[in-house]
């Protein structure tokens, strides 16, 4: 097998995409303002980000516990259905979403809610594309069953 499918990316995109739109949003909010000032919008806030970090703590628990890999840049040694992954084929980038998406809310910058969605596209095409070819030269048939019962995102 290739090193391609061995490994799916030399470089762990999602944590960087996480952190650099993050830090984008804090930039252009200094130059550029763009509150958010809705009733309840930080409370929304610290719930999207409770809900993104059980998100991420449950797959990364379903990951150690089934003696895979959490790193998106390592080659799995199993293919996890279950737990999260029962619902989604990539949990923890949904929640990486939720999360700066929390974020903007409780710090009321609607930048980090723009990038969001950026953030998922991007992680699509640095990381997902070549994770599932990953999947399927390593586990096949079994990982085409999957992605016929479980959709990408939610």
């Amino acid at each position: 097998m290739n090193a391609y499918r061995e490994s799916p990316n030399l470089i762990p995109w999602p944590p960087l995409l996480l952190a650099g739109f993050a830090l984008a949003a804090i930039i252009l909010d200094f130059i550029v303002p763009w509150p958010l000032e809705f009733n309840g919008i930080q409370t929304l806030g610290a719930l999207l980000i409770v809900v993104a970090l059980g998100i991420d703590l449950w797959a990364m628990r379903t990951l150690h516990d089934s003696q895979t890999t959490i790193l998106p840049n390592r080659g799995s040694s199993h293919l996890v259905a279950h737990g999260p992954f029962a619902y989604s084929r990539n949990p923890i980038y949904l929640a990486n979403m939720l999360l700066l998406a929390g974020i903007g809310c409780l710090l009321m910058n609607a930048w980090f809610l723009l990038l969001a969605p950026i953030d998922g596209i991007m992680t699509y095409f640095l990381a997902i594309r070549r994770e599932e070819s990953h999947l399927l030269a390593k586990f096949g048939y079994q990982f085409e069953d999957y992605c016929r019962r479980v959709r990408r995102w939610i």
